[in-house]
């Protein structure tokens, strides 16, 4: 069943481009998670029918309760991490045998078609991630991996935007920065742009991502390759806190993030983030609205080579 958020309300996708928009008092899949759950979208009658590129799109969670961003999770983005570790001259780090994760705010939120907006503090370095999203539908703590699967609403795309120089400066032991704000501000988190309920995948996942800036293909890999499964990071996490309905958990990027290649985002890109059987999440880059007052945003406290933690963090 494939769900989506709209301006009219709660709608799904029976016929591709066409969509059923359905008789449920909730504004949008966030609300439904927190009431009855998905299931309820596929008994409700239908209101009206329209056409899909006739009414705006949502995300389908708009504020998720939080957001939790899974670091390392393709071995092709794994080695370009430890390639540009090693040019930094620590040939020492190593890769996490555990998950690794931050959690971000779920006001970075932003919908399909939305603008990315640079932030006049930290415009300069800022990047794209395409990443499979999961969405949390039945409370989870705890949980084992094999009961995981009961907890998921279902999968979405995310494009996991980052403010690099913010999140430089935190990996090189600045105290006053941290990955979690590099991750959070305003737009950071492009979601959508509809849920698809897990009963339309097989496991383990295996879907293509493909993530282009201005049509070029930046980022192309499956979900096959992952390091840790889906139920896998639902059971990891969900030790940590528990996962509520509409919590969003990012299930990591491929290799081709523009940081490897010092090709960050500018006023006027668009970002294209397509998963097999998902769809495709379109953005388009703005720059920071005139006059706004420029924060500082330095590089790094430190020299990245005098960190002393040797395992390589969420890049």
């Amino acid at each position: 069943m494939r769900l989506y958020s709209t301006a009219l309300g709660i709608a799904r996708e029976e016929s591709p481009g066409e969509l059923s928009v359905l008789d449920l008092p909730f504004a949008d899949l966030g609300a439904l998670l927190h009431g009855p759950g998905v299931d309820a979208a596929r008994a409700a009658p239908v209101v009206r029918r329209v056409a899909l590129d006739e009414v705006r799109v949502h995300a389908p969670v708009p504020r998720p309760g939080k957001i939790l961003i899974v670091g390392l999770n393709y071995p092709s983005h794994a080695e370009e991490a430890l390639e540009m570790f090693a040019a930094m001259g620590r040939p020492d780090i190593a890769l996490p045998t555990e998950p690794n994760f931050q959690l971000v705010a779920g006001s970075a939120v932003t919908a399909p078609g939305d603008d990315i907006r640079l932030p006049a503090g930290a415009a300069d370095q800022v990047d794209y991630e395409g990443e499979v999203a999961v969405v949390i539908g039945r409370p989870a703590s705890a949980v084992s991996a094999a009961e995981a699967a009961s907890h998921l609403a279902g999968l979405t795309i995310a494009n996991d935007v980052s403010a690099r120089d913010i999140q430089q400066r935190a990996m090189s032991g600045d105290p006053t920065a941290s990955i979690g704000v590099a991750k959070s501000f305003d737009t950071f988190k492009p979601l959508g742009p509809c849920l698809v309920t897990p009963d339309e995948f097989t496991a383990p996942l295996d879907l293509r991502l493909r993530t282009r800036v201005n049509g070029e293909v930046r980022q192309d890999d499956r979900t096959s390759s992952f390091v840790h499964g889906v139920a896998e990071l639902v059971s990891y996490l969900s030790h940590y806190q528990t996962l509520e309905p509409g919590d969003v958990i990012l299930t990591g990027t491929p290799r081709g993030a523009g940081v490897f290649s010092g090709r960050h985002l500018r006023p006027g890109d668009v970002v294209e983030v397509e998963v097999e059987h998902i769809g495709t999440l379109r953005n388009r880059v703005r720059a920071a609205p005139e006059g706004c007052r420029r924060g500082r945003s330095r590089t790094s406290a430190r020299p990245a080579s005098s960190a002393t933690d040797h395992t390589a963090n969420a890049v």
